[in-house]
């Protein structure tokens, strides 16, 4: 079979793919797009039903296109992400095969090439973008065993709670996604124990602005480093039911267990660490700073914008704070189901070049990699805060266009 030669291969067919594949062709550079399913393909089959985006649909989208016919102020649905980034692939004539899985990716013994090895045949490229995204592989801690008689699914393979058997559900995560299955499967009527780890609370919306809109103005989206002290700090925001700010005590008071961090597991039970006071107060703290920053950017600047003295109020601690459950016999409780919101990790098994270090971690700067012709893209924090978001991602494969470019000439 003959090999096929590119100047640019990127692999990933999702909001990273996309958005490279806009700037390379604006540059005017040849390049294939491959994405193993479909365009956008973990939108719709690992995400579950009811989730929206967690932006509203003015911000989460590309500089280059909109929503069609919704509601700028809305929260657009999970189809309705892979829709508009299938409608932005032919805005843009994006040249992708979908269908086609990305096997292995070395370096040529000889030049500066690459050889890529796929499920259709060889591809030689000049350059490779790893555009496969920071959700690869799911994370599930090894806490309890198979043998244990619960259910454990990641929240990756949550759908909705018809899904589940019958009886409590304990979800391990208190992000974004724990805290809005454990939020949708409360409304259904289950049973729902939450374990809280330590987060970030941000408002929703705070004096009429929505909470990325604060982010923008405040600078933070264009933060070029993290904190070392948060760096393992999830953010429990929600866009859910046509948006609003995640209450754990508010969880409590509508019949939801709050537990702390899960930590093990013997002879049926489970235990917490006595910390989930500590969490909720330190992700109170984190809200009350960012209405503390707006208040004093609105004071700053001279803008008319609506006080909002009822934001600062903090219902009372529940009595699952004041008096944790440490411990949680899963059967005597009837939990059958345990939803891990734990997060993921990324796999870049097929990538046999030198461009990670001993974690697995891609080495680059902004996107550039150690090995030349190697580029990163839509990993968190790659050049930002913003990096792993749409329009992120999208000023990211600006900058890494321009590389490719250098490089071409």
């Amino acid at each position: 079979m003959k090999t096929e030669k590119v100047q640019t291969l990127v692999v990933g067919g999702g909001q990273a793919g996309l958005a490279m594949s806009e700037h390379l062709s604006d540059d005017g550079l040849p390049h294939v797009v491959l994405e193993r399913h479909r365009i956008a393909e973990r939108w719709r089959s690992e995400r579950w039903d009811s989730l929206v985006a967690n932006g509203p649909a003015w911000h989460d989208r590309f500089p280059t296109k909109e929503f069609a016919n919704f509601d700028p102020d809305g929260f657009p649905s999970k189809d309705n992400v892979a829709d508009y980034f299938e409608a932005f692939a032919k805005q843009i004539n994006a040249p992708i095969r979908c269908g086609v899985n990305v096997l292995n990716v070395s370096k040529h013994k000889q030049g500066t090439a690459f050889r890529v090895e796929t499920s259709e045949g060889v591809i030689d490229a000049d350059n490779v973008v790893v555009a496969t995204g920071p959700f690869q592989r799911p994370i599930i801690p090894p806490v309890i065993p198979e043998s244990a008689g619960v259910t454990q699914i990641h929240s990756n393979s949550y759908k909705n709670p018809a899904q589940l058997a019958d009886g409590a559900v304990l979800v391990v995560g208190a992000g974004s996604s724990g805290s809005q299955i454990a939020d949708e499967l409360l409304r259904d009527g289950r049973s729902v124990y939450l374990s809280v780890g330590p987060h970030d609370r941000p408002p929703r919306s705070y004096r009429s602005k929505d909470f990325v809109w604060w982010l923008g103005v405040l600078g933070k989206w264009e933060a070029k480093t993290i904190d070392p002290s948060t760096a393992h700090v999830t953010i429990a925001v929600s866009g859910a039911y046509g948006g609003h700010t995640i209450d754990f005590r508010r969880f409590a008071e509508r019949g939801m267990t709050l537990v702390g961090m899960t930590e093990k597991f013997d002879q049926g039970v489970l235990t917490f660490a006595p910390d989930l006071a500590q969490n909720i107060n330190q992700g109170d703290a984190n809200y009350l700073s960012i209405l503390g920053e707006a208040d004093e950017y609105v004071a700053k600047n001279n803008i008319d914008l609506p006080e909002e003295p009822e934001a600062r109020i903090i219902g009372p601690d529940p009595q699952c704070m004041t008096d944790p459950l440490l411990a949680l016999d899963l059967q005597d409780a009837g939990v059958n189901t345990i939803v891990w919101a734990t997060g993921y990790e990324q796999d870049f098994g097929w990538l046999d070049v030198d461009v990670l270090d001993d974690r697995g971690v891609p080495r680059h700067k902004r996107g550039v990699s150690v090995e030349p012709g190697i580029y990163f893209l839509g990993l968190p924090w790659l050049s930002m805060r913003g990096s792993s978001f749409i329009w992120g991602v999208w000023e990211d494969a600006r900058y890494l266009a321009k590389q490719i470019a250098e490089r071409s000439r």
